[in-house]
């Protein structure tokens, strides 16, 4: 007589990807690295971005002027999504996040990282949104996969140095009072009202030029990331907005029709959003090469 065998459960993922809200992911991806939320201080209430708040009705509070700043997760966040996933069987974890020029999400995380009876490896994208998401997802794929954490870090690093993102704003004063950019390119931003774009360059926000209206703007972000894309191998592209999803959707269907590549619209990370202002249109383009691990 036979006995019959219980069906074996998978193994545990032994490597986990861990990201923070900046990424700008969409919503219920499966199989995705773990968020954990920066935070958003409205007067005296405090918001995890994506959980108590949404990115549209931080972008009605900004334009109503309402006094708001943003934090990063306490150690302790990534310390208790750690824990979690140790506790789900995962051995290493990769921990991916905004440009450490931007934020101190990364050194929040390496606190923990250092605290932590799992190994844990941080790695700071030099990038933000779709720039840092495509990347963690990326660095997700390649554990899924049954990389060992080298491999997955390499991958994060790999994928968030190739990408591109440009934002054009209707004005720079969110990020002179947030200290992203200095007074001198903040004024030269605002001269006659003319439209800045901005580029994320090593990590930080750099003026790239100035347009005079947003039709222009959306023009000029449609023809660099058409260029990006012929230059990738295996393009990916994102479109963001902050408080603009109609002509978010424009852009992206223009952008489509031109490079016959699959475009994501997201709204921008409310962390990103607050910086930048409402009416914010951002284009981020990461190749995925044909290296896989």
């Amino acid at each position: 007589m036979r006995t019959r065998r219980r069906p074996s459960r998978p193994a545990p993922q032994e490597v986990r990807v861990v990201t923070d809200s900046t990424a700008c992911l969409p919503a219920g991806l499966p199989g995705g690295p773990v968020v954990v939320p920066l935070r958003v201080l409205v007067g005296d209430e405090v918001y995890a971005e994506g959980e108590d708040i949404t990115p549209e009705r931080l972008a009605e509070l900004v334009a109503e002027g309402a006094q708001m700043s943003t934090s990063q997760p306490p150690p302790e966040a990534f310390a208790a999504v750690y824990r979690s996933l140790g506790d789900e069987g995962a051995r290493s974890i990769v921990s991916v996040h905004l440009s450490g020029a931007l934020s101190g999400t990364v050194g929040s995380a390496g606190t923990a990282a250092a605290r932590s009876p799992l190994q844990v490896r941080t790695v700071d994208s030099r990038t933000g949104a779709a720039g840092l998401g495509f990347a963690a997802r990326a660095a997700a794929e390649c554990a899924a996969a049954g990389a060992d954490a080298a491999h997955v870090a390499a991958r994060a690093i790999e994928v968030a140095g190739t990408a591109h993102a440009l934002f054009v704003v209707d004005t720079l004063e969110h990020l002179r009072r947030g200290g992203r950019l200095s007074g001198t390119a903040a004024a030269l931003g605002t001269v006659l009202g003319v439209k800045p774009i901005l580029k994320l360059s090593d990590g930080a926000v750099e003026l790239s030029q100035r347009v005079r209206t947003r039709a222009v703007g959306a023009e000029r972000l449609l023809e660099q990331a058409a260029g990006f894309v012929a230059e990738a191998e295996r393009p990916v592209v994102a479109v963001h907005h902050f408080g603009a999803h109609d002509r978010a959707l424009a852009l992206a269907g223009r952008l489509h029709t031109r490079t016959r590549v699959e475009v994501e619209v997201t709204a921008l990370s409310a962390v990103l959003g607050v910086h930048v202002g409402p009416g914010t249109l951002a284009v981020v383009v990461a190749d995925l090469g044909a290296h896989t691990h």
